[in-house]
């Protein structure tokens, strides 16, 4: 017998089968009565730019992954603030219809409110045991407007690059770095595994929006796109510069001039990583998108995105 591809809805019914088998309960499965072990790094190196920092002591490039560490869990119960809700948004397609895509979109939702709770429970412990000063300046209400703003495909295609870099970052640099805090591993964990079902929602329903589509509002939504990838790096930047001004005075020591501008280099060239770079040159994304777009849209992103590749 011939192999069948599955059907959207298959796909759809497939992630709901994962979900339920590998929903954690954040108390049970993940914290289990553990606290943060300040004695290791929170970031790999990997993805913290560590190793661009020779100068730093092991325990000053210890510090410098926790403030990164702090950085990418608030990152992250930022950006699913506006995750829930725009799947929240395109479920009422299948309100009347597929109602295996419906109970996938509703679970996608609930575990994103679940992860805000997540991440809001990290930034508590990390801010037990970490020195005050710290600021974390985007405000998640203010972004989810402003990116809610944009036009559905664009938002989707934003949503599928952050759930592709989450995977990546997790199976490239977290997993495999022994050195972390157990807990904090253990967070990103859980977190890469729910959102492993989250990527196929978020291909399923950024491919069906493109349906929808005509050319000229194909044209739109990529210059959309474009636009929210564009503040994300205006986010980027903003972090990247109190960061570093905290991480600085909390060295208590001076830092020669040209080791000071290295560490503002290296908090911006991590972050534009680990929120850009990684996503949108990671090749599920690209053969996801390149589906979609003509040759010409795909050199305007391409422009668009060379200040920040560089």
């Amino acid at each position: 017998m011939d192999m069948q591809v599955p059907t959207t809805t298959n796909r759809y019914a497939k992630c709901i089968e994962n979900s339920k088998r590998i929903r954690f309960d954040i108390d049970r499965d993940v914290f289990r009565g553990r606290q943060l072990d300040f004695a290791r790094k929170f970031l790999p190196d990997g993805l913290s730019m560590a190793g661009d920092l020779p100068f730093l002591t092991e325990t000053e490039k210890r510090l410098y992954s926790h403030v990164q560490g702090r950085t990418y869990a608030n990152m992250f119960g930022l950006v699913e603030r506006f995750i829930g809700a725009k799947m929240l948004d395109v479920s009422r397609d299948h309100w009347m219809g597929d109602q295996v895509a419906l109970e996938a979109l509703v679970r996608f939702t609930d575990e994103e409110i679940k992860h805000q709770e997540l991440f809001r429970r990290v930034e508590a412990m990390t801010a037990a045991g970490m020195p005050p000063g710290y600021t974390f300046l985007p405000k998640p209400n203010d972004v989810a407007g402003a990116v809610l703003a944009a036009s559905t495909w664009a938002v989707l295609g934003l949503v599928c690059v952050i759930e592709l870099f989450v995977l990546a970052h997790y199976r490239e640099s977290i997993e495999p770095d022994t050195e972390l805090s157990a807990l904090w591993k253990d967070v990103f964990m859980h977190h890469a595994r729910e959102e492993s079902q989250h990527a196929i929602v978020d291909e399923l329903e950024w491919v069906r929006e493109d349906t929808k589509l005509g050319a000229k509002e194909r044209e739109q939504a990529v210059g959309d796109l474009i636009s929210l990838v564009g503040a994300v790096d205006g986010i980027v930047q903003m972090q990247a510069k109190a960061d570093t001004e905290y991480f600085v005075a909390m060295l208590g020591r001076k830092l020669a001039p040209a080791e000071g501008d290295a560490v503002a280099v290296a908090f911006l060239r991590a972050y534009r990583h680990q929120y850009i770079v990684s996503g949108v040159q990671d090749e599920r994304f690209n053969k996801i998108l390149g589906g979609m777009i003509n040759a010409g849209q795909g050199r305007r992103i391409a422009k668009a995105l060379e200040p920040i590749l560089s």
